[in-house]
């Protein structure tokens, strides 16, 4: 009895046999980058306007996704240039949010911490896409700073781990998966 010929060489079909054996592997990619940011002064104010990028995976969404409230710190300073010492610091700013997940519902909850209000929103893509649009924030007055002087602005993006329940708060000091920050953005001010 002779057997038909097939396409499938023997080394292809050994690379598929070990890999259907294999388990499935997942690749998370949480992250946070900020994209762009700027300040922009109106009537004796700089409001700053930012785009962040967030991507929520892995054990952090699975924890939002089981209930656990989920802050997220916006920190933004403004830094007075200095010649020989490092900058001074003018002001510094968190801004905070909470993200929740409500089975019931399945809708993402997004409540600005500093204003109180509160946003429900119907998918993850959503949720990032709100929360990473940071849109005429009031951050200073501008009588704060000297016409004279150089300065910059920078904004740090970052999940606050220390306000996660405990027992996952001791997690998140061995697991690098929930220590989700950006690196610092920053952008020139003109007085």
């Amino acid at each position: 009895m002779r057997f038909p010929k097939t396409t499938v060489s023997t080394a292809t079909f050994l690379l598929l046999l070990v890999s259907a054996a294999l388990p499935p592997r997942t690749v998370y990619a949480a992250s946070i980058v900020i994209e762009d940011a700027a300040t922009e002064m109106r009537d004796e104010v700089y409001y700053l306007n930012a785009r962040v990028s967030y991507t929520f995976d892995g054990e952090l969404l699975d924890a939002v996704q089981k209930g656990v409230p989920l802050i997220v710190d916006l920190e933004i300073e403004i830094l007075r240039h200095r010649d020989y010492i490092w900058d001074d610091t003018v002001t510094h700013l968190e801004q905070r949010y909470e993200l929740q997940y409500h089975a019931l519902t399945q809708q993402y909850l997004l409540r600005n911490l500093n204003s109180g209000s509160q946003v429900a929103l119907p998918s993850l893509n959503a949720l990032e896409s709100v929360l990473g649009a940071v849109v005429d924030l009031p951050i200073l007055d501008s009588n704060l700073l000297d016409p004279k002087e150089k300065y910059t602005g920078r904004l740090l993006a970052r999940v606050d781990t220390d306000a996660l329940p405990v027992p996952l708060r001791l997690l998140s000091y061995f697991s690098s998966d929930w220590r989700l920050s950006s690196e610092w953005f920053r952008w020139s001010l003109q007085p």
